[in-house]
């Protein structure tokens, strides 16, 4: 995001939230997003954008203020990495079980870990169990621990932002440890630049002030609703 913020015509004022919120599910996600939104001035911006994909969910649901709310057409995060749609797209029908890992993923990894902690999302079984007690700590370290049960390979996505190749070391570290496969993909940040840039054609949705975010089956991912409200009337 911070090379999508220098290259990018405008004047842009970032919030960077904290990195654990994106694994918090959508109840942890989605409130947490709206609070921020809600408190942008909309007097001295034209759009609030936001660097996430559909991500578990997290953003569906989340209301445009009064101005226009922008997001990627994606999935999730790793579409953004990737470059565009039809990457990501082709990627996964060609591969199963893969868990991604990025600079940032890897450089705030410690981070994230601390963060999720926050949300009982911690993959330390003492400390859970510490906090929660044995049945609900152990739960909870289930929880937190069963994607290594799916997954089956460590796929390292390059941005062209690595100074050398230190992260990917660790991706293969990792990979070895776990027993996974490694694979390296060529990313992009295309996707990023252009929704700093304003550039919002069908790869992103704009949703019009007081409008949300909601989710669909289709290839759009996502499109812009109204959100009803429902009353009950008592005698």
């Amino acid at each position: 995001m911070s090379d999508a913020i220098v290259h990018s015509p405008h004047v842009i004022d970032a919030k960077f939230m904290p990195a654990g919120l994106h694994d918090s599910g959508a109840k942890g996600m989605r409130p947490r997003l709206q609070q921020e939104i809600d408190g942008a001035d909309g007097s001295s911006y034209d759009a609030i954008v936001l660097g996430y994909g559909l991500c578990g969910m997290g953003i569906a649901g989340l209301k445009a203020p009064r101005i226009p709310l922008v997001v990627p057409r994606a999935h999730d995060c790793i579409t953004l990495l990737m470059g565009n749609r039809a990457k990501y797209d082709e990627y996964f029908k060609q591969n199963t079980g893969v868990y991604f890992r990025s600079v940032a993923w890897l450089e705030r990894g410690a981070q994230i870990g601390e963060q999720l902690s926050c949300y009982g999302l911690s993959q330390d079984r003492d400390a859970l169990v510490a906090k929660y007690g044995e049945e609900a700590g152990q739960y909870l370290y289930e929880e937190a621990t069963r994607y290594r049960h799916s997954y089956r390979k460590v796929t390292y996505i390059r941005t062209a932002s690595e100074f050398d190749d230190c992260f990917a070391e660790q991706a293969k570290a990792e990979a070895r440890e776990k027993k996974w496969t490694y694979e390296e993909f060529a990313g992009s940040v295309t996707l990023f630049r252009r929704l700093l840039a304003g550039e919002w054609d069908a790869d992103f949705l704009i949703v019009p002030p007081g409008q949300v975010i909601v989710a669909t089956q289709t290839e759009e991912i996502m499109r812009a609703g109204i959100q009803l409200a429902c009353y009950s009337h008592q005698k």
